[in-house]
């Protein structure tokens, strides 16, 4: 078991909602690739996937560490949300909110953090929901 990743996810769906895929990667703390996950998801709203994917991605991080987790997106209403900076109105995504806070108990921290669709971890979690989307 690792003391920390870190992990890039994102979420889309093509129309909102639409058809929606999930992608993630989790990394060592130096960046070194531990595992990659892409996959299609049903119908969904953009910000549903993201949930999602979050949720997915602490999911599997429980194979890697059940201590530190640094979690990378694009999302900034999910980010400031799991923070605790923005108030969650819609019941759908309050939902997947307490699922992803419940997941959360499985690590001793989870950090969360915003970064620009331009950061290359992100660009990389990108393009595996599309792959998935392109596969449909």
């Amino acid at each position: 078991m690792l003391p920390e990743v870190c992990i890039n996810a994102d979420g889309g769906a093509r129309k909102n909602p639409g058809p929606a895929a999930i992608g993630f990667i989790i990394c060592d703390k130096d960046r070194n690739s531990l595992e990659v996950h892409k996959e299609c998801i049903g119908e969904a709203t953009n910000n549903e996937a993201e949930y999602r994917a979050l949720i997915k991605a602490l999911q599997y991080a429980t194979k890697h560490t059940r201590d530190t987790v640094q979690i990378f997106m694009d999302s900034e209403l999910v980010i400031r949300q799991m923070n605790g900076k923005y108030k969650i109105k819609a019941q759908n995504l309050f939902t997947l909110f307490q699922e992803a806070k419940n997941r959360e108990k499985s690590f001793k921290k989870v950090v969360y953090n915003y970064v620009t669709r331009n950061n290359k971890f992100q660009v990389q979690a990108d393009k595996l929901v599309n792959e998935a989307l392109d596969n449909l």
